[in-house]
């Protein structure tokens, strides 16, 4: 059996397996369940020189009251990050905040949460879910950038509507995140090949530059990430205008290190939460290479100890 054969292995074997042992693989990229565990996470990555943001795990809640105890939690995490006086702004799914069951309880959510990001002079991020939500967050988030300049989004490359999008938004100071997709989408909406979603990738990151836009660079390809570089200096655009992503724990061979000595911004999505089983399993779904990446530095740890 080849190596990555027994990635796939393991990933399709965890929900036969017991949570506690999911656990272990889940804990190289998810940031505990705690608030506390999640700042501390935070507060390591800047002394090593990256910002970050935060996000409560968690989507699709089917009751009014669940949206209104995340909305709290994150107007506690605001206060939070800014006690602490770490380098951090915050990322929401909109169906955690109740869009899948009511948009205007999803909007009233968000609004205070709103609030709590001006009050402590912070960031924050309206992440992009699968297409049936795209619509609504675009909404989401024009309404919230008349509240508030410092909001922006998430456009995604594999949908084909995301240059049409991007062009539309560019009528207002936008700050986005540009990354690829995750979600399961027909090839009707969206593409398929994986070749050209990364061209689609650069055709919209040289498009925002050239329109002025804000980038949040998030890919794990690195070859991705070289050819984002290349751009960069034919264009000559200055680090103020654009930052590099990448999820907490994946593996980048001291890519994110190379980034930040090279004088560019580099942010690390930190999930945390009760919710991680979930999705710990989807993420491994995703990048089976994980499972067995983690699992051999769990065993070359204990052989060292």
């Amino acid at each position: 059996m080849t190596f990555s054969g027994f990635n796939r292995l393991i990933v399709a074997s965890l929900p036969y397996l017991p949570k506690a042992l999911v656990g272990l693989i889940a804990r190289r990229y998810v940031a505990g369940e705690t608030v506390e565990e999640a700042l501390e996470v935070v507060k390591r990555l800047n002394e090593q020189g990256f910002e970050a943001t935060l996000d409560i795990l968690g989507e699709h809640v089917e009751f009014p009251g669940e949206a209104s105890a995340v909305a709290d939690a994150y107007v506690d995490l605001y206060c939070r990050i800014a006690d602490s006086g770490l380098r951090s702004n915050i990322s929401l799914k909109p169906t955690h905040l109740g869009l899948a069951i009511d948009g205007q309880i999803c909007r009233e959510s968000l609004s205070r949460i709103l609030a709590a990001a001006r009050e402590t002079d912070n960031f924050l991020r309206i992440d992009m879910e699968n297409s049936p939500y795209t619509d609504d967050t675009l909404a989401l988030y024009r309404t919230c950038l008349e509240q508030y300049l410092r909001v922006g989004l998430v456009l995604q490359a594999y949908l084909y509507r995301s240059g049409d999008d991007l062009t539309n938004l560019m009528s207002s100071p936008l700050n986005f995140r540009l990354c690829k997709g995750i979600y399961r989408e027909p090839p009707e909406i969206a593409i398929q090949d994986r070749a050209a979603i990364n061209h689609n990738f650069l055709i919209l990151l040289k498009q925002a530059f050239e329109g002025g836009a804000y980038v949040a660079i998030a890919t794990h390809d690195r070859p991705l990430i070289a050819q984002a570089e290349e751009l960069i200096r034919q264009l000559n655009i200055p680090p103020s205008r654009f930052e590099f992503q990448a999820l907490y724990g994946v593996p980048m061979k001291g890519k994110l290190e190379t980034l930040l000595a090279a004088g560019y911004k580099v942010r690390i999505y930190v999930p945390f939460g009760e919710a991680w089983y979930d999705y710990s399993l989807r993420r491994l779904k995703e990048n089976p290479h994980l499972a067995g990446y983690v699992l051999k530095n769990m065993f070359q740890h204990r052989r060292v100890h």
